[in-house]
Order: C-alpha cells, then structure tokens, then sequence
C-alpha cells in the first residue's frame, strides 16, 4: 500500500494536465487554491490549540 501511495505521489504530477498557459493576466481576486491554503492554515490552527488546551488542562 505504501509503495502504491509513494509511485501514485511521483507519477502525479506527470499525468497531471493543467499547467501555464503562458498568458498573463491580472489578478483582481484569490485564487482557489490560495482560498484553500487559507483554510487549511485556519483549521491546523485551530486544532493545534484545541490539542494544547486538553494536554494542559489533563496536567491539573
């Protein structure tokens, strides 16, 4: 299973079909992808502090 995982990880990006388009364009709002590193930064947030509150507070 891991081999399978690591092979589908490094032929990815080959069979991937999008890319640059070579034609530039003006950026008048995000992107989805930066809506989605925004997102994903928020949530690990979250759960790292939600983690930290119950590790300190088993302490007591």
């Amino acid at each position: 299973m891991r081999t399978l995982f690591l092979t589908l990880l490094l032929i990815g990006p080959a069979l991937a079909d999008t890319g640059h388009d070579g034609i530039v364009r003006p950026r008048n709002m995000p992107e989805l992808s930066d809506v989605a590193l925004f997102v994903l930064a928020v949530v690990a947030i979250w759960l790292t502090r939600r983690a930290l509150r119950r590790r300190f507070a088993a302490k007591d």
